[in-house]
């Protein structure tokens, strides 16, 4: 029996769900950093405060690096509402889409024996467009990965490509014998949760995007419809 759009939409909402929590190590990273930073800080200033004389220079250095910590732990607080799809928001370029997706899943894949390589052709350009609704282009490349990671298991590395100038393309790469340990490869792909086929089809749809799928390669215009 074919899914219904109510029941597609439940699917997609279980997928970024999954998405979001496989992204959080890496979110609460950024964000658990500046607060041992300031803790740190603030414990230098407190023992520089209570010598005599006070050295004002040394105080200002560790307030002026409190007062950068605290912008930066805002900053991370603040790119929670990026995952909000009900959001507006001022859309993202492909080069920093593909950097953000990589940065948030490239030590998880790592620890999985899959290695993440991007075309040299994603690089940050001058004047580069933006394309509109950044949160489902986040959700949706983040499925592809993830769907290369669990379906593909002997995958060593999953490649990232342009495709002409408006989409990406996504290919698992095979692994090379002995690359990865039996630990690892043991315990790769979360199976219980695994996004399928189905799974990425349903949240592409739900987002208003076409995704091609292959067995080992994904396919996606950063143009809805």
């Amino acid at each position: 029996m074919k899914a219904s759009p109510g029941a597609r939409s439940w699917i997609a909402a279980g997928v970024r769900h999954e998405l979001l929590t496989r992204a959080l190590p890496a979110l609460r990273h950024d964000m658990a950093a500046p607060v041992s930073v300031i803790r740190m800080a603030l414990l230098m200033l407190k023992r520089q405060v209570g010598t005599t004389p006070i050295d004002p220079s040394a105080c200002e250095e560790r307030v002026a690096l409190i007062d950068n910590q605290v912008s930066e732990l805002v900053e991370g607080i603040r790119s929670l509402r990026d995952w909000e799809l009900a959001t507006a928001d001022d859309g993202i370029t492909r080069s920093a889409l593909v950097a953000q997706c990589v940065g948030l899943m490239r030590a998880a894949f790592d620890m999985h024996g899959v290695t993440l390589d991007v075309d040299a052709a994603l690089d940050p350009l001058e004047g580069e467009p933006r394309r509109p609704q950044g949160a489902a282009l986040r959700y949706l490349l983040l499925g592809g990965l993830g769907y290369l990671h669990d379906s593909v298991p002997e995958a060593g590395a999953i490649r990232i490509d342009a495709d002409r100038a408006d989409a990406l393309r996504l290919n698992a790469l095979p692994r090379e014998s002995g690359g990865v340990s039996p630990v690892l490869g043991a315990h790769r792909a979360p199976r219980a949760l695994a996004i399928d086929a189905i799974a990425l089809q349903s949240l592409a749809e739900d987002l208003g995007y076409t995704v091609a799928l292959e067995r080992d390669s994904v396919r996606f215009s950063l143009a809805a419809g």
